[in-house]
């Protein structure tokens, strides 16, 4: 239950509710006892004249409150009896349903404001596991299956919500009408009511066998069902290549592989699930049969106990069963809500490496240069950056870094955005160490335009004002101008407000990519990074991007990190890398001239 209490804290901002369901199920759990005591005096009056009382009762003092409520409840049903038989049995049917209308209208009121709290709980730890998300490194999903991730804020936190009317029943509602319906049996017959609880240990031992495991598989089934959904996900973003490969068979094959293994898991709990009630339903038929047996015996042999009483007692005892089910129902779900709150609290608790400083500074501008000294770092094991120095500032200055792939150059870009942070050495912006600077300020004053265009689900307005959310519509348009956007997003039927579909599906490559440099041009940030920008583009969309790339860099500090050499020979700056560290530096025409590495990336790219 460690988890499932670390949840719990959820539930403070709506406690109210928890007390309003607590007041109800404790008069849920009265009225429900109450129903069969009253059949007791009604039994007795009703089929035997001894019993009924003639004499009208005198109050004593509180002393003997219970004996003057019994004596005034027989003495009304006596005088109903002796004078109108039909009407004091309508009188008597009339006391029976009010109370089981008071039981079943508290019944509902618990339930109606539980509800406030499971969904206000449903909701805050979705919020929150989110927000976490979010905060996240990307280091740590590149570790993580998107399904699983998918499956925590999803079925796991439905689990959760589920468990917390279940909680509420196994500590508040079911043992109140056990212990009220305990109380009852008690006071009818102290003797057959401890005689009954000698086999109740035996109950609960047997019911504690069956749900033994059940944590330990609800583990197993949550995370299968992350599983299978990460091979959707995969699926669902990489289908072209499915198809395109012609591995329709071998993705069935392994979801089928995940969904089979589901299969068998969730026969095996709900199998242990669906034993819980027969067993204990089994289990209290028995002992009401040792009941009848020997309470039996009390009122025909010993005669210790009358008839009225035992009946009485027979529908309280049968009264603790669905209790006594539910309970174990109950214990069930809270143990598969604790093996879904520990995958939760796994993602919750789990440190951020990139954090704010306690000191760290709001920068509001760029002023002077970003500065990379001596850094190194390294993903695993192995150095990606070795020694690493470079100095950009501030201007038009377009700093350009090439190589070959896995020399390091798109690292320089997740490092300066503060992505990761480097093993050592350090990044300075205006000469302050980007780890004393706030995330938010600092990437503030970066924009971002990666090899892959990543595009949301929306209109290309709202996509092209991510940055800058309060943007107006003449601001939008010039950007897309800018970024040479402009000419089809105005033929679109529905121009601005067009929906690009999934990832921007709806556009070409050159189109998503003048979308996301549109992006980063409405942002208008001093810094720009572009990752490969254009090497994922055919040739006639690259001379587009290309131009709105030029017009995009115009008076800003730019890092750009090239594949296609084509693209940075105006750089004011060329750096080229070989294994994370510098090999070469300066000038196109200058670096041709020394006859080395990058002029053997120029000619391998039939690039004068």
């Amino acid at each position: 239950m460690t988890y499932f209490r670390k949840i719990l804290q959820f539930a403070r901002p709506y406690k109210r509710f928890a007390v309003l369901n607590i007041i109800c199920n404790i008069f849920y759990a009265l009225f429900s006892t109450l129903s069969f005591i009253a059949l007791i005096p009604v039994i007795n009056i009703l089929f035997d004249e001894s019993e009924r009382v003639n004499v009208k009762p005198t109050w004593e003092g509180l002393g003997g409150i219970k004996d003057y409520a019994i004596e005034s409840f027989n003495y009304s049903i006596s005088q109903r009896v002796s004078e109108d038989q039909v009407s004091a049995l309508v009188f008597i049917c009339g006391i029976v349903v009010v109370l089981f209308f008071l039981k079943n209208l508290f019944g509902y009121l618990a339930a109606f404001f539980i509800t406030f709290l499971r969904n206000g709980v449903l909701r805050d730890v979705r919020d929150t596991l989110y927000k976490k998300i979010l905060s996240l490194p990307i280091s740590y999903f590149s570790e993580k299956k998107k399904g699983d991730t998918i499956s925590r804020i999803t079925a796991d936190v439905n689990e959760v919500q589920n468990s917390f009317l279940s909680i509420l029943e196994l500590i508040v509602r079911e043992p109140l009408t056990i212990i009220f319906t305990i109380i009852a049996m008690l006071v009818l017959s102290a003797k057959l009511t401890i005689f009954v609880f000698v086999f109740l240990p035996i109950s609960g031992f047997v019911i504690s066998l069956i749900g033994k495991k059940l944590k330990s598989q609800s583990s197993r089934a949550q995370e299968e069902n992350g599983h299978f959904l990460s091979i959707v996900e995969e699926t669902l973003s990489s289908l072209k290549i499915v198809k395109g490969f012609n591995a329709e068979g071998q993705f069935q094959e392994k979801f089928q592989d995940s969904t089979n293994r589901l299969n068998i898991i969730l026969n095996s709990l709900i199998n242990r699930q669906n034993l819980a009630s027969p067993a204990s339903e089994f289990l209290g038929i028995f002992v009401i049969v040792i009941i009848l047996w020997f309470g039996g015996k009390m009122v025909l042999v010993d005669q210790t106990l009358d008839a009225a009483s035992f009946i009485a007692f027979l529908g309280l005892a049968y009264n603790i069963l669905t209790p006594a089910k539910q309970i174990s129902k109950a214990s069930y779900s809270v143990k598969r809500g604790n093996a879904a709150a520990e995958r939760i609290m796994d993602v919750l608790e789990t440190p951020s490496t990139i954090l704010d400083a306690p000191n760290a500074v709001t920068l509001s501008e760029f002023k002077q240069a970003v500065e990379i000294e001596n850094i190194n770092f390294k993903y695993e094991d192995e150095l990606v950056l070795k020694n690493f120095s470079l100095n950009v500032p501030k201007g038009s200055t377009v700093v350009a870094l090439v190589g070959q792939s896995g020399s390091g150059k798109s690292t320089i870009a997740n490092l300066v955005t503060r992505f990761y942070d480097v093993n050592q050495g350090s990044i300075k912006i205006d000469g302050i160490d980007i780890r004393q600077i706030t995330k938010h300020s600092l990437r503030g004053l970066m924009g971002l335009v990666t090899q892959d265009s990543i595009l949301f689900n929306d209109t290309i307005k709202n996509n092209v004002s991510l940055g800058k959310s309060d943007a107006t519509e003449d601001e939008i348009i010039d950007a897309l101008k800018i970024a040479n956007a402009w000419e089809f997003v105005k033929n679109l039927p529905l121009g601005l407000e067009t929906n690009i579909g999934d990832s921007g599906n709806k556009l070409s490559g050159g189109q998503k990519q003048r979308l996301s440099i549109a992006r980063a041009v409405l942002k208008n940030p001093p810094i720009m990074i572009l990752d490969e920008a254009t090497s994922a583009l055919d040739t006639e969309s690259e001379k587009l991007v290309q131009k709105a790339l030029e017009n995009m860099m115009k008076n800003r500090t730019s890092i750009v990190i090239a594949h296609r050499l084509s693209t940075i020979q105006n750089a004011d700056l060329i750096v080229v890398m070989h294994q994370g560290e510098i090999s070469e530096q300066g000038k196109h025409d200058d670096l041709l001239s020394q006859n080395g590495i990058y002029r053997k990336l120029v000619d391998m790219q039939s690039f004068e």
